[in-house]
């Protein structure tokens, strides 16, 4: 009998292998301060070819580059430090996504809520804290698995510094309009000025408010325990001194040193101009305290970092 050609079927050959994943290059150690002073001497290039050259051209360069040098070089640190597990794709949707969600959500919640009175700056902090943590937690939906104090550091700083970021270009430009036309000046000493202190602001507040909620993460679902209602109390509060120092230092300043004459014009409604012991003095005020509001930020961050340097979980 002849055969019946196919017949009998040969086994299937078994699927190839998947080829290996190409594996992904971690940064190079201390990649966040060589980026830093990079861009720094891009920034002071910047300023001199617009002064230069008057350029109008160049000033989103010199806003966008001088507003988000020192957000994303501090976000890139805490990435080396802290987070390369979590992968850069998922870092820089909290840094974007959850910066813009937070300056937009603020502005409308800041809108329609706040009105001028003595807790302006309490409701300011409550209600940009509360957005910014918002905006982590919708960026986070889909990742049920992320969670730990760790990953909150690391990504509750990214939405921090993305909505410092984005903050501080809207302060930029603003400076850049005077009442005499285009200010270079003032531009420049408004970014120096929001590059300085950005990392002891919304980065560090965030942080620590990241730390609290993906601590207490469960299955996937973020949960407002006792801790986390406290660590939001307390950040806003942390953002609402911050915001208040200057008027702090000026109702200090007139305490201790208004003269009759002064207090009088005061009581009129007239704002009276200062002498140069009272101007020395509302500097050290008003720096004064954004030192002591930092330091304890810097604190509770600190006693956070050392805890996840350890492993250890916040149960």
């Amino acid at each position: 009998m002849s055969q019946i050609q196919g017949w009998p079927p040969r086994p299937p050959h078994p699927p190839p292998a998947p080829a290996p994943a190409a594996p992904v290059a971690a940064p190079r150690p201390g990649l966040w301060w060589r980026c830093l002073l990079g861009g720094a001497a891009l920034w002071c290039v910047a300023i001199v070819v617009t002064y230069t050259t008057q350029n109008t051209n160049l000033l989103p360069t010199l806003i966008l580059l001088g507003s988000f040098l020192v957000p994303g070089c501090f976000t890139l640190w805490a990435y080396e430090r802290y987070g390369q597990v979590l992968g850069a794709h998922l870092l820089f949707g909290c840094f974007v996504v959850g910066g813009v969600l937070g300056v937009l959500g603020a502005s409308v919640l800041e809108y329609y809520l706040l009105h001028p009175s003595v807790l302006l700056f309490v409701g300011v902090g409550l209600i940009e804290e509360a957005v910014k943590a918002a905006a982590l937690m919708f960026v986070l939906r889909r990742w049920p698995q992320v969670r730990g104090l760790r990953a909150g550091l690391v990504l509750g700083a990214a939405v921090g510094f993305g909505f410092a970021a984005f903050e501080s270009s809207g302060y930029a430009f603003n400076a850049l309009l005077t009442l005499h036309g285009l200010s270079l000046r003032d531009l420049v000493e408004t970014e120096i000025l929001r590059g300085v202190l950005a990392p002891f602001g919304h980065g560090l507040w965030t942080a620590i408010l990241g730390a609290a909620l993906l601590t207490d993460r469960r299955d996937g679902h973020f949960h407002f325990t006792r801790r986390v209602l406290a660590t939001y109390v307390g950040v806003s509060l942390l953002h609402a001194l911050w915001d208040s120092v200057n008027g702090i230092a000026v109702w200090v300043v007139y305490a201790l040193t208004a003269s009759s004459q002064q207090r009088a014009l005061f009581e009129k409604g007239y704002i009276p101009h200062p002498t140069g012991e009272q101007r020395h003095l509302y500097t050290l005020v008003s720096d004064g305290g954004l030192i002591v509001v930092a330091l304890l930020g810097l604190a509770w961050l600190v006693s956070l970092t050392r805890r996840a340097g350890h492993g250890e979980e916040l149960r």
